[in-house]
């Protein structure tokens, strides 16, 4: 994203209630010593220069801060 976006990227990530080591939806999505969790997640776009809401409401916030910047 950092590399090959020239304009504001906003995300949403789900999951920052999943419990640790709790299966969640399909087989191979467990979340598990920090791997895979949203907070990772969110650690791993926001270095990529990514605003990353951890709720619907704080990601439109989020949208709507970028849109207003531009």
């Amino acid at each position: 994203i950092r590399a090959n976006m020239t304009k504001p990227v906003v995300a949403y990530v789900a999951g920052f209630t999943a419990p640790e080591g709790k299966t969640m939806g399909h087989a191979g999505a467990i979340v598990s010593a920090g791997a895979g969790t949203a907070q990772g997640k969110k650690e791993a776009l926001e270095a990529a220069r990514v605003r990353v809401g951890k709720t619907p409401s704080e990601t439109a916030t989020l949208l709507r801060e970028v849109l207003a910047a531009l």
